[in-house]
């Protein structure tokens, strides 16, 4: 409680929830994206506590790392809902894939650089400060490309979510491997337990999707948000990679058919199956909505200002900010005729906070500016808005049609508009 009424108290999230559908209205016509937005009215409602003379207490960091937790997961299950995966999309993500961990590696190195260059960092703790720099946000990406082509929309889709899962597992063992900087034996621990990981995702994701077919009350889909929140704590706490099992089973449940082929079809209940992933699918929706909301208002609300007065602060976030697009356009480049408005889309938020706050007291620097953090996330959303506006509502490029007579014609323009 903050006010100190619990009626106020409620008013404030009601009208919180209310505004941030209103930001998601506005970000469509003004290509904003709706969580820049979202911070904007955090530190509006710093300014406004402090005015009241209204202290939020140290339990809002608390509730910051709680939201971003949670947020991270309904994210990462709303983007594997919607993804399906054919044979005529292999090439698609496999593409994804590999940008994202050339971009993330990549990114981590320059960062690092920057970061030991201008902060005298030792370069193992200036390689841990800059992974979170190097992630992609999906809380800001994946409800921001609607307006993109087929092609590309997946595509960005698919990389984000690459980008939060790899560089999660980065970090966490980057800071887990401290006694040993060899990248071989960095390697070695990620292969290992990723591999394990995966396995037990796969086992974790069969199960679930077995018993809860079979469950017919009408709380079933929070129970089954329960669990995988529950799996991902568990995993968390023996430092496996928790966000593949919530990656695994959302590619199960909506990949269902090739997951479940041949003998194995006669195990589920297509019909239950379809019902379940369009109920999940709105409720992760729903979800991801609101703790994204409050997620982005309370760090707007934790934010401190003065940081961003210092010129050091801003040639530095400048500096990073130029070498993550550098990078990125290194890594498109190759693999696409047209990086636009992809080379734009690259915005910081949710991930990097999270991991900012994850950062072990071991490897804290007191000459870190928290400015380096607010700006480099504005400036790389600011710069997507540009580059949405600007380049966004392009139509797909497509293979150009050619047909020798007006039957073919025809046939084509009847599969695409069949009659009832």
């Amino acid at each position: 409680m903050i006010s100190g009424d619990t009626y106020y108290d409620i008013i404030a999230i009601c009208s919180i929830v209310i505004i941030s559908y209103s930001f998601g209205m506005i970000s469509k016509y003004t290509k904003i994206p709706s969580v820049l937005l979202l911070i904007v009215l955090g530190v509006g409602i710093q300014f406004l506590l402090k005015e009241l003379d209204i202290t939020p207490g140290n339990n809002v960091f608390n509730l910051l790392q709680l939201l971003g937790i949670v947020g991270l997961i309904m994210i990462v299950l709303e983007a594997a809902l919607d993804l399906r995966l054919t044979k005529d999309k292999s090439t698609l993500i496999i593409k994804a894939f590999f940008i994202s961990l050339f971009a993330l590696l990549g990114s981590c190195i320059a960062v690092a650089w920057l970061l030991n260059y201008f902060l005298s960092f030792s370069y193992y703790t200036a390689f841990i400060y800059a992974i979170p720099l190097s992630i992609m946000s999906s809380a800001i990406i994946i409800p921001s490309v609607n307006q993109l082509s087929g092609m590309k929309k997946e595509f960005m889709i698919y990389e984000s979510t690459f980008s939060d899962i790899l560089g999660i597992m980065v970090f966490y063992f980057a800071i887990g491997n401290n006694e040993s900087t060899l990248p071989m034996d960095l390697v070695k621990e990620i292969t290992i337990n990723v591999s394990l990981t995966i396995g037990l995702s796969i086992i974790a994701s069969y199960l679930l999707v077995l018993l809860f077919q079979r469950i017919t009350e009408n709380a079933h889909l929070f129970l089954l948000i329960s669990a995988l929140i529950l799996l991902y704590s568990i995993g968390k706490v023996f430092h496996l990679s928790s966000l593949i099992v919530i990656l695994v089973f959302g590619l199960t449940l909506s990949n269902y058919k090739i997951f479940f082929a041949g003998k194995l079809r006669r195990f589920i209940d297509e019909a239950v199956l379809i019902r379940i992933n369009k109920e999940f699918h709105l409720v992760t929706l729903e979800s991801a909505f609101i703790v994204r909301t409050f997620f982005f208002v309370v760090f707007g609300l934790t934010l401190d200002l003065q940081s961003l007065l210092d010129i050091n602060t801003l040639i530095i976030s400048l500096s990073i900010t130029a070498a993550l697009y550098l990078i990125r356009f290194i890594c498109l480049r190759p693999f696409f005729k047209s990086i636009l408005p992809e080379l734009f889309i690259a915005p910081r938020g949710l991930i990097t906070v999270l991991l900012f706050f994850g950062i072990p007291p071991v490897f804290i620097q007191d000459s870190f500016s928290s400015g380096i953090l607010l700006y480099t996330i504005l400036i790389t959303g600011v710069i997507m808005t540009v580059g949405m506006i600007w380049k966004g509502n392009e139509p797909e490029v497509v293979d150009r049609l050619e047909f020798t007579d007006l039957k073919q014609l025809d046939e084509e323009l009847s599969r695409l508009n069949p009659k009832d």
